[in-house]
């Protein structure tokens, strides 16, 4: 596939780099030679200096004949911009773009053909958003994924001491919980992954990826882990667009403080929020925290600009007594220094962003992409068509279909009914089936098992 990709930065270097490992042609279009060059330097693409949204520059990158366009420069004109340009002139067949700012998100018909042609838009504050807002739901999980229409779900936790699990038999899953249908897709051990299988014994700081319907996702996580309290009370540090928005969110459910340094921006958070303490300081004020009771917090959510900013308080706060700490972290090298360690969660926006752009770039009917340990891995949801003619899935049994390996298939979606996948399911056409792909580099053999034969058309 050609696919150019407007904007170098964190979003699009990664976006780069996971479609480049894919035999695809990329192309990189950015104002900043420099940043071009160091990408040049670590994967194998094409790079154009020059404003995106200017057509010379988009027909020097190859926009006659690009499959794609994705827009994720930092500039929401820029991208639209592009979007009706690679569509006037073009015909570029898909284009994607990243719309951060809510006054355009909220007027809709600015996305329809005949405005702004843009085929699929990206907001990653909204993304981050809901993001954290499951975490919220399941207390002591690293990370939960939604599938067919959230009937199903894949939650990461940490196996703890207390456990009812740790150090038993994936096969006793069964024994213990006789009502909860579920699979375990993966298990992280000291950073490698581990295929399970029935006699796997769970020990303690494994990290634990497991798929059930929604339903019992509760149910099975108390028996990884102890459990744990539902969150009460939560202080967010930083009121930018996320803080924002996740205010706006948890606000009618959570008793929430928010902290923010800017006097104009503290000033619109308190006129706008109607439920949220908005407090005007620094979120490493160790007075401030103090005052406003730090230790009695359950969650503290650092989501500011500043990556220290957010590593150092969610530090102190952590020092000073709050239960959890969720960080975001836009380097990708700080996320594995810190994850694990003092900060529950640590939170990378260009890997839960990057999930929504993939999903439009697989091959086969993939409908749900999302991006595993920090990009190692990923969880698919994928349609079975056609017949056992013309399809390598349909019309088998689990157990017989030719899996890539380092992938599993965790549950099939079958109408309203969430079936947990074992050897002798038999897929059907239509299925939505959800797998777990452990090593990258084998994602596009997945997809030809997705692809239908000639016969079926």
């Amino acid at each position: 596939m050609k696919i150019i990709i407007l904007g170098a930065g964190q979003v699009g270097g990664t976006l780069a780099e996971n479609l480049a490992n894919e035999q695809n042609d990329i192309t990189v279009i950015d104002t900043d030679a420099q940043r071009l060059r160091e990408l040049q330097d670590t994967i194998d693409i094409k790079t154009v200096v020059g404003t995106g949204s200017y057509p010379q520059v988009l027909r020097q990158a190859g926009a006659d004949d690009a499959d794609m366009l994705i827009a994720v420069t930092n500039s929401d004109e820029t991208n639209m911009v592009a979007c009706q340009i690679a569509y006037t002139l073009f015909r570029t067949p898909t284009k994607i773009s990243r719309i951060r700012s809510n006054a355009y998100l909220k007027q809709k018909e600015l996305f329809k053909s005949d405005a702004f042609p843009i085929d699929v838009l990206i907001s990653p504050e909204q993304v981050v958003t809901n993001y954290i807002k499951r975490l919220l739901e399941y207390p002591g999980s690293l990370q939960v994924l939604d599938f067919a229409d959230e009937k199903v779900q894949l939650v990461a936790v940490r196996a703890y001491h207390g456990g009812l699990l740790v150090g038993q038999e994936l096969r006793k899953l069964k024994e213990h919980m006789p009502s909860a249908d579920t699979k375990v897709a993966a298990i992280y051990r000291r950073g490698q992954a581990i295929l399970p299988t029935a006699d796997t014994v769970i020990e303690v700081d494994d990290e634990v990826f497991f798929i059930a319907a929604k339903n019992h996702i509760k149910k099975v996580m108390n028996e990884l882990r102890r459990e744990e309290d539902s969150y009460k009370r939560i202080l967010i540090a930083g009121g930018g667009n996320i803080g924002y928005r996740l205010a706006k969110t948890l606000e009618s459910k959570y008793r929430l403080k928010l902290i923010e340094h800017g006097d104009g921006r503290a000033k619109f958070l308190s006129e706008n929020l109607s439920k949220t303490v908005v407090l005007m300081g620094s979120a490493t004020d160790k007075a401030l925290l103090e005052e406003e009771n730090i230790d009695n917090i359950d969650v503290f959510c650092a989501v500011t600009n500043d990556d220290e900013t957010n590593i150092m308080s969610s530090m102190l706060a952590k020092r000073l007594g709050a239960r959890k700490v969720m960080t975001l972290i836009n380097k990708a090298a700080y996320v594995d220094l810190v994850q694990g360690g003092v900060i529950d969660v640590a939170i990378s926006p260009q890997q839960t962003t990057i999930g929504s752009l993939l999903t439009h770039v697989r091959r086969g009917d993939v409908v749900n992409v999302h991006s595993l340990r920090r990009g190692a891995a990923e969880a698919i949801e994928a349609i079975a068509h056609g017949d056992k003619l013309t399809s390598k899935v349909v019309g088998r049994n689990v157990a017989d279909i030719d899996l890539p390996k380092g992938t599993t298939i965790g549950a099939i979606v079958r109408g309203d009914q969430v079936i947990i996948s074992h050897g002798k399911l038999m897929v059907e056409s239509d299925d939505h089936i959800i797998l777990f792909v452990v090593d990258k580099r084998r994602i596009p053999e997945v997809e030809r098992l997705f692809q239908v034969g000639l016969g079926f058309f």
